[in-house]
Formats: C-alpha cells, sequence, structure tokens
C-alpha cells in the first residue's frame, strides 16, 4: 500500500462528487446551443437534459451493489472511465441519438459515484471526523455545479461551445483516475475479505498511527464483518428496516422539496420575476458561488451539530424561505421590490438546504447500513433518490405552466414541514458513533423487538 496524506485520500475520494455536480449542471446552459446545432424538438430537448438522470438510476442499480464484492476503490475507478467516455462521448457527438447514448453512459457515472463515494468515505473517516469527511462530497458536488455554471458563459460566445461545455468534464474524470490509483481500499472491505494486515495499515494511516483508537476499531469490525454478506432480504429484513426507512425517506425528501428545480431553474424563475438574460446567468454564477461557501461552512460544522438538528432546522428554514418567495412572486410583476424580496428568499432557501439536506441525506445513507449490505443498501437509496430527482424534473415544467410559480412553491412549503415531521419521529442519531456502534443498535433495537413479541405471546398463551 503506497503512504499518501489523509487529505490527498479525502480529496481523491471525493472528487467523483465534483463530475456529479458538473455533468447535471453543465446541461443547464449547453441545451440552448445543443436545440439549434442539432435541430431539437421539445421532447428530444427533454430526452438530452433527463439522460444523465436515467443513466444515475441504472449506475446506482448496477454498478453501486458491485462494490460489496469487488471494493469501493475499484469501483471508484471504473467510475472515472464511465466519465471519461460519457464526456467526450457528448462532445464529439454528430446527432440526437449518439448524444442520447453518451449522456445515459455519463449519467450511469454519476450514479454510481453517488453510491460509492459516501460509503467509502465513511467507512475510511474516524467516527469523530466522519460527518465532516462524508459531507465533502457534497461540497464537491456545489463545486462541480459552480465549475458548470462558469464555463456554460465562458463558452456561451462559441458556435461549439455546448461540445466544450460538456467535453470539459473528461479533464476531473482522467485527474480522478490517476489519483485513485493511489486511493486506499476502505478497511471494512479488507477485513471482510480477509486481509487484515493491509486493513491495519489503512487504519493507521488514517487515524495517524492512534494504535488504541486503530485497535478498538479493528476489534468492532471484525466483529461486524463476520456476519454473512446479505442481499435483497436481509435489506428489507426486520433488522435493517429503520436504516431503510431512514436511507428511502431521506433519499425523497431532499428532492421533493424542490432543491433541483430551484438549483436548475433559478434563471427561469429570475426571468420570470422581471430580470434580463444576462442577469440571470449571472446570478445563477452568483448562487453557485455562494452554495459551495455555505456547504464548506456546514462541512466545518457537521460533527459538532446533531444530524437531526440540522435536519429539521433546515426544513423549517427552507420551508419559511419558500412561503416567503411564493407571496413575493405573487407580486413580483412590476414591482422591483416583489422581486429583490424574491431573489433574497430563493437565495436562503438555497443557503438552508446545502447546509443541511444537501450534505446530510447523503451523509447518513453512508452511515445508517450494517457493512453486510452497506454497498447494496447505499445503492438503493441512491436509485430512490435520482428516481425522485428524475419524476421532480420532469414534472416541475408543465406544473409550472398549470400552477404558476407562486402557487408551486407552497406546495414544496407543505413537504418540507412533512420531512420535519419524518425526522422528528424516525430518524435516530448518528453523530460521533462509529459505523460498528450504529449497526449494533439496529441488530440490538430488532433483538427486542422480536423479545417483546416473544413476551407478549407467552403471556397471553399463560393467561389462556
Amino acid at each position: 500500500m503506497r503512504k499518501v496524506s489523509t487529505g490527498f485520500v479525502y480529496f481523491f475520494g471525493a472528487l467523483g462528487g465534483l463530475l456529479f455536480g458538473y455533468d447535471t449542471g453543465v446541461i443547464s446552459g449547453a441545451i440552448l446551443f445543443i436545440q439549434r446545432q442539432l435541430h431539437l424538438g421539445s421532447w428530444q430537448q427533454g430526452w438530452v437534459v433527463s439522460a444523465v438522470l436515467l443513466g444515475a438510476v441504472l449506475g446506482a442499480a448496477i454498478i453501486g451493489p458491485m462494490s460489496d464484492r469487488f471494493g469501493r476503490r475499484k469501483l471508484v475507478l471504473l467510475s472515472s472511465i464511465i466519465f471519461f467516455v460519457g464526456a467526450l462521448g457528448s462532445a464529439f457527438s454528430p446527432e440526437f441519438w449518439t448524444l442520447i447514448l453518451s449522456r445515459i453512459i455519463l449519467g450511469m457515472g454519476v450514479g454510481a459515484a453517488s453510491a460509492l463515494i459516501p460509503t467509502y468515505l465513511a467507512e475510511l473517516a474516524p467516527a469523530d471526523k466522519r460527518g465532516t469527511v462524508s459531507s465533502l462530497f457534497q461540497l464537491m458536488v456545489m463545486t462541480g455545479i459552480l465549475l458548470a455554471y462558469i464555463t456554460n458563459y465562458s463558452f456561451s460566445g462559441f458556435y461549439t461551445g455546448w461540445r466544450w461545455m460538456l467535453g470539459f468534464a473528461a479533464l476531473p474524470a482522467a485527474i480522478l483516475f490517476l489519483g485513485g490509483l493511489l486511493l486506499p481500499e476502505s478497511p471494512r472491505f479488507l477485513v471482510k475479505n480477509g486481509d487484515l494486515e493491509t486493513a491495519t495499515a489503512v487504519l493507521n494511516q488514517m487515524n495517524h498511527n492512534d494504535q488504541d483508537a486503530v485497535s478498538k476499531e479493528l476489534a468492532q469490525i471484525k466483529q461486524q464483518a463476520a456476519i454473512k454478506s446479505g442481499g435483497w432480504h436481509e435489506l428489507f429484513g426486520k433488522t435493517v428496516r429503520p436504516a431503510l426507512v431512514i436511507g428511502v425517506g431521506l433519499a425523497i425528501f431532499q428532492q421533493v422539496m424542490g432543491c433541483n428545480t430551484v438549483l436548475y431553474y433559478a434563471p427561469t424563475i429570475f426571468t420570470d420575476v422581471g430580470f434580463g438574460v444576462s442577469a440571470a446567468l449571472l446570478a445563477h454564477i452568483g448562487i453557485g458561488i455562494f452554495n459551495v461557501i455555505v456547504t464548506a461552512i456546514a462541512v466545518a460544522i457537521m460533527d459538532k451539530i446533531d444530524r437531526k438538528k440540522m435536519l429539521i432546522g433546515g426544513g423549517i428554514g427552507m420551508g419559511v424561505s419558500l412561503l416567503v418567495m411564493s407571496v413575493a412572486m405573487k407580486f413580483s410583476h412590476g414591482s422591483f421590490a416583489a422581486a429583490i424580496v424574491c431573489v433574497l428568499a430563493l437565495t436562503i432557501y438555497i443557503a438552508f438546504f446545502s447546509a443541511t439536506w444537501g450534505p446530510v441525506m447523503w451523509v447518513m445513507i453512508g452511515e445508517v447500513f450494517p457493512l453486510n449490505i452497506r454497498g447494496l443498501g447505499n445503492s438503493f437509496s441512491s436509485v430512490i433518490n435520482w428516481g425522485a430527482n428524475m419524476i421532480v424534473s420532469l414534472t416541475f415544467p408543465p406544473l409550472l405552466n398549470f400552477f404558476g410559480t407562486g402557487s408551486l412553491f407552497l406546495g414544496y412549503m407543505a413537504l418540507c414541514f412533512v420531512a420535519i415531521w419524518f425526522v422528528h419521529s424516525k430518524v435516530f442519531e448518528t453523530r460521533n458513533r462509529s459505523l460498528e456502534e450504529i449497526e449494533a443498535t439496529l441488530r440490538s433495537r430488532a433483538g427486542e423487538t422480536e423479545t417483546a413479541a416473544t413476551d407478549t405471546t407467552n403471556n397471553s398463551n399463560t393467561e389462556n
């Protein structure tokens, strides 16, 4: 195993998030030029935009579970190759169908990254740093989105600018592959496959040779790794059910609260309240910068504030912001003051999302599943997240036409408060707990439930 710094490991471990963000964000600008040069109709434009989301579902469903068999590191390398091929294929596409295929391939890399990276980072990081390290993924996603906005604006004056916009993603994909060659494998995967020597070396590296911490963590990993690898039966079984509810619930609510409609359609919203196209694009870049700053702050505080408190506080902030934005939109036409209030409310909404639901969801789905099905559980949650993303993104334009921006965002506001109830009643806290402690809690709860059920049955029989 090559010796590299923990900073190097965390940076390249999370770098796939930058490609995730870039490839989902870049199409918002590129489609303006693609539809003119390839003479696309509205249906074809919709497929060009949505092809990545379809590929993401496939990538998360197919590639994610493979990490339980082949290892996290190898699949991160595979995803970088998929990113590279998809980016170049998109850039050189001569017509519609080649572009669609290339975008689906690119989406498979996006889906694989979303399923792999939170798990990989969670398994490498010590318990007291896991929130910060895992949330680096979301910071990279937001950085990738900002880079996409800047690239879109930079190449907007070129006739073939869209090809450069889409093809630029091949560069960070190549960098990820080269850096990935030096990354260590997850110590959890190594122990599960009997390589205790390498696992110990990785744990020493990530814990800065703290022998007590390494011995304790290794003993916990051995105990959990002795449990036979599970499949769909275990994922939907009684023991894992609380984790599955958390993973699926957070994945759905992160999307149905409207986050991606705001991120993808911010320029449309700005022009709808009276801003010019150029001002809207520049404001989009401004939002991207703000996103990165707020997410960086969230990374810094992730291990200082409970996950549940962050999710509940974020839901309240997002819901109130959407209410203010909806009211302002109803009075924005012809009112400069209302338009400014609308933009400020939208910005505050994004701040709350980027600081809470954006990173915390990915952190928690990398934490809550037991080791023997962690890749499968994370993959399943990612598939649900991408499916919800696709549904929300595809339904937003027709719903916008039917309800109007003001009324539509009231619906997203209501879902913010449903999400708060879900977190309060269904989510358990994971901060500052090792992955093995979290898994022990799941198994203990299942045992207590079974014991309680047995006692109830025995008492009933005695009375009879």
